[in-house]
């Protein structure tokens, strides 16, 4: 494209490093005007000349130009004359020889330049026999090598390199196809494996531009192909895909370009800061979440035909290139299909006009566990089908078959529903499935879109069942081998979220989707039922172990009641686990895990007592005092001591503790001199999933404060707290906690933990400093905070629950209003998703009864004025 006539004056006239950078804005200033008006192609293209016009004269400027035997060369995506708007620069200096010391000082300057002008640029100064060498060494250097041009300086040299890369036998085609091949493979393991990341990375995730680069790379070595329009003639495009690569490309160049406007720099990953107004250039609309669901929702659609047709083409390739590896034996699975090596091939491509065949393919692939993918081209074919479905798949009877063979099945839901998913045979069976492909999710916390997230649970789920995998999910793996119908939790896992982005309550229309795929295919009324139940109530288990007093006998008892029998527990239970498993990479850990196998066994044991004999608090007193004294009888402890201690304490104390902590807060009392000193215990090794605290001390209303400031210093994440008084005016502290990344803490931390926490204890006037440093990554979700006061089941207590931002200190900031209103703490339970901090405390008024209405609402505006200044 022609470059604007006054960039070309400003250039051409530029003396001083101000000239150039008044240039420089000016075309800045063009190229964003110009987005919305012309192809991006041109405007990639633009930039490419528009710099190519600024190293010429700069390269004249610096003396460059009277050094006869140096060529400036652009290489990488600069060489291919492709540069968006904050691209790095990449370019290669050719020499004869080694520069002396006057072309040392030229080329000094002219970096110098290119770095006052805050260009980012990647280059290299080397002879001709380095370059052979660094080719030799390293294969992305030979990469950028097949898309050099010269910018300018010696032609000759230049076409000498050119002619040393093609005819010098470094990197044969087969050598470089394998490098290429196992680079997409490794890029892609750091994204784990998936395309559909909610801050999706631009050019390195499965599906984006690096896939169709490195088809382009391969494709140029191979075949000396210029572009891939030459494919065609080679018979591995056709010409409706040459025009789908060339589409998908467009779109995935302006998304880039339009990223790159939204951050003000180069930036490839797609982040919540830039998708707003990323989407907003790209004409998707101003509407916040609305636009940029539909941006992301065309953005990943662009990703899986990306990944997809880059999978068949290098299959393809590997076949032309790699012969020997490829010809593989041909085994035959019926009249329709067979197997070749480890890919699935159909005989006949009219196969596929009996449409449950589509289905069949799959089975096949669970049938033969040797298979683990699918041949290009029978991945061309199903291509082709799927473009032409008339409905859906499972609107046909022989469609429905296939898929419950393949639902019990006991490989269906491994590899062969991945390839379902991955080749979009799913979202052609279920038009709900396809509602929530790309479909974004903005609750700070879940690292995939619906669809992606889905599958990684179906995925956590088929691993239950593996031998390998037992120690990853021991109870789960435990449960489902008495499991009369896996196929019902498989069911359920598909239709948990697949009502999300419809508005309303996700659960109880999936409920009713799921109700209606069950009476579809045959099922029973009573699994219907139970699968329609599951997906209503996904949460309930998640959200009364991180929210409620597990320990509380009421509450397992209510629990117990909604979930009703041990089967219905059982199915609950394993759906629970693989949702949050396959919510975020960084979101399980051993508190979760433990936090939710307790409450599936205190479930159990409450039901196998039967509703209408609810769990009694005075027999789990008894049971946990006789366990923990067991305990410590066994370490030579005496019975009347610990009687003593045990007097102390309150009946609550033996609710709220399991026996193996009532046994480990015990030892260490009974090995202090005097009681009356304040007391500190933090776990040398993790218990109940977490590093556990224990403090005992003189009660003061400010202690709580105290120690959660204490604990916040140390960059430690309070999970789980618990406050209790005893009856001679001491308090009991209970801390479970974490590191940031979901570990306990251990060691050194561990010990300088209880050291400051003993310090606060014993020093009055000891100031703990926090360092307020809230992310700015989420500030487009706009948390609001929230503060509800409610009754507690105790009469003389209330429990507040807060919402807010999970900023360094929020504890301390919220004790402190505690303090100000003269509150007792008696319980808190603290959980942090994402961005989000969910609190909620238990609390009496300072003569220990009910907050009056006049004290929860004084106390209802201070929280909400320190919240929502804390969050600004």
């Amino acid at each position: 494209m022609a470059l604007p006539n006054k960039v070309k004056t400003l250039l051409d006239e530029a003396q001083t490093l101000n000239d150039y950078k008044n240039c420089q804005a000016y075309f800045y200033k063009w190229l964003n005007n110009q987005f919305s008006k012309q192809p991006v192609r041109q405007l990639i293209n633009g930039r490419a000349e528009f710099i190519d016009r600024l190293l010429i004269k700069l390269y004249s400027d610096t003396g460059l130009a009277q050094f006869p035997d140096l060529a400036l060369i652009g290489v990488g995506g600069y060489g291919r004359g492709e540069l968006h708007p904050y691209s790095d620069i990449d370019f290669l200096l050719l020499c004869k020889q080694e520069p002396g010391a006057e072309l040392t000082g030229s080329l000094e300057s002219f970096m110098t330049l290119l770095w006052d002008l805050n260009l980012d640029i990647g280059h290299s100064v080397r002879t001709h026999e380095q370059v052979l060498e660094q080719k030799r060494e390293d294969v992305h250097f030979t990469t950028s090598l097949l898309e050099s041009r010269l910018i300018c300086g010696n032609h000759v040299e230049f076409e000498r390199l050119k002619s040393h890369i093609v005819e010098t036998p470094i990197w044969q085609s087969d050598e470089f196809f394998i490098a290429k091949v196992k680079e997409q493979r490794l890029r892609r393991k750091k994204c784990h494996g998936t395309a559909y990341n909610l801050e999706p990375n631009i050019k390195e995730n499965p599906g984006g531009l690096r896939d169709l680069q490195t088809i382009f790379w391969v494709a140029k070595k191979h075949f000396h192909a210029e572009t891939l329009e030459e494919l065609i003639s080679h018979g591995y495009l056709t010409h409706e895909e040459y025009q789908e690569l060339l589409e998908c490309l467009e779109n995935l160049w302006n998304i880039r370009f339009a990223l790159h406007l939204a951050a003000g720099r180069s930036e490839n990953r797609l982040l919540f800061d830039y998708q707003p107004h990323a989407a907003e250039l790209l004409g998707f609309g101003s509407e916040g979440k609305a636009s940029v669901e539909r941006m992301m929702k065309r953005l990943f659609r662009i990703m899986s035909r990306v990944r997809e047709m880059n999978q068949m083409l290098l299959s393809y390739f590997e076949q032309s290139i790699l012969p020997d590896q490829s010809e593989q034996t041909v085994v035959p699975l019926d009249n329709h299909f067979e197997r070749v090596g480890k890919r699935i091939r159909v005989k006949n491509p009219s196969v596929f006009f009996r449409r449950e065949n589509l289905i069949l393919l799959f089975e096949h692939i669970a049938d033969n566990p040797e298979i683990t993918d699918i041949d290009p081209s029978t991945i061309r074919t199903v291509r082709q089908v799927r473009r032409r479905l008339l409905g859906d798949l499972q609107d046909y009877a022989a469609c429905r078959d296939a898929l419950m063979r393949l639902l019990k099945h006991p490989n269906g839901m491994g590899r062969a529903f991945t390839l379902m998913h991955k080749h979009g045979i799913i979202a052609a069976y279920l038009p709900q499935w396809r509602n929530i492909f790309g479909q974004m999710q903005f609750d700070l916390f879940h690292a995939y879109t619906v669809d992606e997230h889905t599958h990684k649970l179906i995925n956590n789920i088929y691993r239950y069942f593996s031998h390998e995998h037992q120690n990853e999910f021991p109870l789960c793996s435990e449960i489902v081998t008495r499991m009369d119908k896996p196929e019902l939790l498989y069911l359920a896992g598909i239709f948990h979220d697949i009502a999300k982005g419809r508005g309303g309550d996700h659960s109880e229309l999936g409920a009713v989707d799921a109700s209606a795929f069950a009476r579809m295919h045959g099922f029973s009324s009573s699994d219907s039922k139970l699968v329609a139940w599951l997906v209503e109530n996904h949460l309930l288990m998640s959200v009364t172990a991180q929210r409620k007093d597990i320990n509380d006998p009421d509450v397992i008892n209510e629990f117990a009641s909604r979930i009703k029998n041990e089967r219905q527990l059982d199915y609950l239970y394993c759906l629970t686990v693989a949702d949050i498993r396959a919510t975020n990479d960084n979101l399980w850990n051993d508190w979760k895990n433990t936090l939710l196998r307790e409450l599936y066994l205190h479930t159990q044991r409450a039901l196998r007592l039967g509703l209408e004999n609810p769990m009694d608090m005075r027999d789990q007193i008894r049971d946990k005092k006789q366990q923990a004294k067991q305990r410590l009888i066994n370490k030579d402890y005496r019975e009347d001591l610990i009687d003593m201690i045990w007097a102390r304490f309150k009946a609550n104390y033996f609710t709220a503790f399991s026996e193996q902590q009532i046994s480990w807060h015990t030892e260490y009392l009974l090995g202090r001199d005097d009681l009356s000193k304040p007391c500190v215990v933090v776990s040398e090794q993790p218990m109940h999933g977490g590093t556990q605290v224990f403090v005992y001390a003189p009660y003061e209303a400010t202690l709580f404060a105290k120690l959660v400031a204490v604990i916040g210093s140390k960059k430690a994440q309070i999970q789980h707290a618990q406050v209790l008084t005893t009856k001679d005016g001491y308090v009991v502290f209970s801390f479970v906690i974490l590191e940031v990344d979901g570990r306990p803490i251990s060691g050194s931390r561990a010990k300088a933990l209880r050291r400051s926490l003993e310090v606060i204890l014993t020093d009055p006037k000891k100031k703990i400093r926090l360092k307020k440093n809230r992310s700015q990554r989420f500030k487009d979700f706009n948390i609001k905070p929230k503060v509800v006061v409610r009754p507690h089941a105790r009469s003389d207590r209330n429990l507040i629950e807060i919402q807010a931002v999970d900023i360094p200190g929020l504890l301390t900031k919220i004790a402190e209003v505690f303090q100000l209103h003269s509150l007792h703490i008696h319980a808190a339970r603290i959980t942090t998703v994402g961005e989000r901090a969910e609190d909620f405390f238990v609390v009496s008024d300072k003569d220990y009864q009910r907050l009056s209405e006049d004290a929860k609402a004084s106390l209802h505006r201070s929280l909400m004025k320190k919240l929502n200044a804390e969050s600004e």
